[in-house]
């Protein structure tokens, strides 16, 4: 049994955590409000007031935070867990932030004795509640190790991508991908419905063929429905967007089709739909087409 300090018990961050406990490691939940740590109580955790209280007793410590501001005052804050917790303590942080930010932390991290992960994740909700995520790691092969038997928890897929930083730079790649297919998707499906075809049985054609891909296979079915209630917000979706536009400018990368599909994010952000699914890009597609839309189910 490993004590665990687990940090921000969101729509992930909950089901990762309560993995962990099912596993059998002594997990302590922190989350800004106390509902999410009650239930992680009622599961065999624990609770804690703070992160100086949660890192104090843990041999890892777990962030799973919305954006790099986060990760950077939870880890190096005056009351982080840097300044409290014990020096050697195996920090993992499966937030999706700037890879520079990422970089600084581990530097931070090493001069004060601690082991630093960058290891993002990916499969949103379902992904999380299914112990079935993709995880990309950054940092010293031998804490990957360390850090596996743990990260398996909750993860099918980990793999080390290289060193520090290298984690959030493959998940800005797979951010790309994920909205760019999630786009073709949405213009595939109104495209159809314009010509009056069987949507879900052109779907299910599809999936089975070269077209065939995870959205397909896991989102298609929702956004035929027009549900959208977030496993991945258009506003965490916007962030991630904005953090591999920034990295792909600095590296000089060129992502014409990328950068558009960023826009149309931010343009249905603008509009209000932050908080649904971003699979909502579907709505953007109809407001361009002309066609009427709804959110039935997913506002």
């Amino acid at each position: 049994m490993t004590t665990i300090a687990f940090i921000g018990l969101g729509i992930m961050g909950a089901p990762m955590a309560a993995h962990l406990v099912h596993a059998g490691h002594d997990v302590i939940g922190v989350n800004r409000s106390r509902p999410p740590v009650d239930r992680l109580v009622e599961l065999g955790g624990r609770g804690a007031d703070g992160i100086a209280e949660a890192v104090a007793e843990a041999d890892v410590v777990i962030t799973m935070l919305p954006d790099s501001p986060d990760v950077e005052v939870t880890a190096l804050g005056e009351n982080g867990v840097f300044a409290s917790a014990k020096a050697g303590t195996l920090y993992v942080d499966c937030s999706s932030i700037r890879p520079d930010v990422a970089r600084r932390v581990a530097e931070e991290g090493t001069a004060r004795g601690f082991r630093v992960l960058d290891a993002p994740v990916s499969g949103g909700e379902s992904g999380a509640v299914q112990a079935s995520l993709s995880i990309m790691v950054g940092g010293a092969a031998a804490d990957v190790e360390h850090a596996r038997p743990i990260l398996e928890t909750f993860g099918r897929t980990v793999i080390h991508v290289g060193p520090h930083g290298a984690g959030q730079t493959v998940k800005a790649a797979n951010q790309l991908i994920v909205a760019g297919t999630i786009e073709l998707v949405a213009e595939a499906i109104v495209f159809l419905e314009a010509h009056a075809v069987d949507t879900e049985a052109a779907v299910t054609v599809l999936a089975g063929g070269l077209a065939g891909n995870a959205i397909l296979e896991r989102k298609a079915a929702g956004m035929l429905k027009r549900e959208f209630a977030p496993g991945f917000r258009i506003d965490l979706h916007h962030k991630d967007m904005g953090i591999l536009t920034g990295a792909a400018r600095e590296a000089g990368v060129a992502i014409p089709l990328g950068a558009h599909v960023a826009e149309l994010i931010g343009s249905l952000r603008a509009q209000g739909h932050g908080g649904l699914d971003h699979t909502a890009l579907l709505l953007l597609v109809e407001q361009l087409s002309g066609r009427p839309s709804s959110t039935e189910g997913g506002t």
